[in-house]
């Protein structure tokens, strides 16, 4: 009689962790195609929204990353969302939103406590690789630190000099930054859009440091 009991308790147990991987794959894979109607069936059944991926990444920040807003909708009115959780790189919602321009999303984000400065990578410096300086402007009147550094030192003037818009270079101008500011490496602003084949902005780059 108890080696049926035991049988039963095991087979119970392991057909309890089948149920709960099932769960966790319909999961991703509903994040991963957008599907907000599956989503929320899920998480109505008691998926915890803020489950990393098997690569370490919560929803919320692979629904950002991605541009499945739909998905980062559903997540977002959840009331047991962590809406600073990072991933294994340290990548917050925040800062994926402030990358990929989702500019409501990073204000939503600031208005629900979401920390604006990060040691090492911050959502400046990566809305500083991106297009919109509407974005900049916002982390920057949350907080936002103009001197911040990425782990090899460039500050967010050099990675838009690199990488950002034209825009989000000028806004950062306008708010202060230092275009003679260089890297470890001795690299400042306008060597930075010469290393990117931006000629003409790092005359600008140039021009506006002699005005200091």
């Amino acid at each position: 009689m108890k080696t049926l009991k035991y049988i039963i308790v095991f087979v119970c147990f392991f057909s309890s962790l089948s149920a709960r991987a099932d769960l966790y794959d319909r999961f991703f894979m509903a994040v991963r195609l957008d599907d907000a109607r599956a989503v929320e069936t899920l998480l109505a059944r008691g998926f915890d929204p803020n489950t990393p991926n098997e690569r370490g990444e919560p929803p919320l920040v692979t629904a950002l990353r991605d541009g499945h807003l739909a998905v980062a909708e559903v997540l977002w009115k959840h009331p047991e969302l962590k809406v600073d959780q990072p991933n294994v790189q340290n990548e917050t919602p925040l800062m994926m939103a402030s990358l990929r321009g989702h500019g409501a999303w990073v204000k939503r984000l600031i208005d629900r406590g979401a920390a604006v400065n990060r040691s090492g990578w911050s959502p400046l410096l990566y809305a500083a690789s991106g297009g919109d300086p509407r974005i900049v402007r916002m982390l920057l009147a949350a907080g936002a630190d103009l001197k911040a550094r990425n782990p090899a030192g460039s500050t967010a003037l050099i990675m838009a000099a690199r990488f950002g818009s034209d825009e989000v270079v000028m806004a950062l101008l306008e708010a202060g930054a230092d275009p003679r500011e260089t890297n470890p490496g001795g690299q400042d602003a306008a060597a930075a859009a010469r290393w990117a084949g931006r000629e003409q902005l790092a005359d600008r780059l140039q021009a506006w440091g002699t005005r200091r």
